[in-house]
């Protein structure tokens, strides 16, 4: 089983810039290109494969055909034919809105499927680039719902200045937003379940507020304070450094200028691997080879044993 690359899904947004298709290197005039979806089984939102024997599928119907194959055992269990992790680059003209996600648990009191636990990896972002993640102040839900309302709840967010290479993890529950001049890769579960708590007093083309989820949000957030948000590491060259391990997704960083053989023997589960920097190739146990370029993405089938990289490249690796 090859290497399985997909076609982007492009998304125009509000906030978005001008840095996604030239860090992709597509042909394409389309502006405004907030995100773009690599790999996604969100309903209706599903990326199509771009070549090889699967060209022209829904990544979902290559899931229902290949089943633990493609996904391994025990994800083919817990998630079924739905492709249970969901990546972007995303580009930040304009903050975004200051938002929140649920727990799995919380998503189904409130009547859906699943919630959403997510990670960022920030990518050559503007030199003033800033986010938000978490609570730097210890607040009660009827405080917050005060600051929404009297637009100071970005008072209590802690607001990181962010550079290449800086890594963020966001369990269900934190409020974080990306704001202006961030380029990033985010890895998430298979979920579009958002609220948004705050738009920043903004107005779409057609004149009108953005809804605002005030209620279901306060049900959501972890009110928990904690001293630093940004998930700390030591980068290394030519040897995995792991950035994040939860239930969700597992997510290492890879820097390499010399041949790197990586080992999936042991591992029950497809792999994806994200192009960051530079350029190589990958091999695989049966002898088929791709390139793994800046701005690709690459969804390894499970069944596969091994990887030889080679290449200048510095890409992120991830798998449920």
């Amino acid at each position: 089983m090859q290497p399985i690359k997909f076609n982007p899904l492009l998304k125009s947004t509000l906030w978005g810039g001008n840095k996604i298709i030239p860090f992709k290197h597509l042909d394409s005039n389309q502006e405004n290109v907030g995100e773009s979806w690599e790999i996604s089984g969100v309903s209706n939102n599903e990326t199509i494969v771009s070549d090889g024997q699967f060209k022209g599928q829904k990544l979902n119907d290559v899931v229902a055909t290949l089943k633990d194959k493609l996904v391994g055992t025990a994800n083919y269990k817990r998630f079924g034919n739905e492709f249970p992790l969901l990546i972007k680059f995303i580009d930040a003209r304009q903050d975004l809105s200051i938002q929140v996600h649920p727990t799995d648990e919380i998503a189904k009191q409130q009547g859906k499927e699943r919630g959403k636990t997510e990670m960022w990896y920030i990518m050559d972002s503007d030199a003033d680039a800033k986010l938000y993640s978490g609570l730097k102040m210890q607040i009660t839900p009827e405080q917050y719902k005060e600051m929404v309302e009297n637009d100071t709840i970005c008072d209590a967010l802690a607001q990181y200045k962010v550079k290449a290479d800086d890594c963020f993890f966001l369990p269900a529950g934190r409020i974080h937003a990306i704001g202006t001049g961030c380029f990033l890769a985010e890895i998430q579960q298979t979920s579009d379940v958002t609220y948004r708590i705050y738009d920043f007093k903004r107005k779409d083309k057609d004149g009108n507020y953005r809804q605002l989820h005030t209620q279901e949000a306060s049900e959501c957030i972890n009110y928990n304070v904690e001293k630093d948000y940004r998930t700390e590491y030591t980068p290394k060259k030519n040897e995995g450094v792991n950035l994040v391990n939860c239930p969700y997704f597992n997510t290492a960083v890879y820097d390499l200028d010399e041949p790197m053989t990586l080992d999936y023997s042991e591992l029950d589960s497809f792999v994806i691997l994200i192009g960051i920097k530079g350029e190589g190739t990958i091999k695989d146990n049966e002898g088929n080879e791709t390139s793994l370029k800046v701005g690709e993405t690459i969804l390894i089938p499970a069944t596969t044993q091994s990887l030889k990289v080679e290449g200048t490249v510095k890409f992120l690796e991830t798998y449920v």
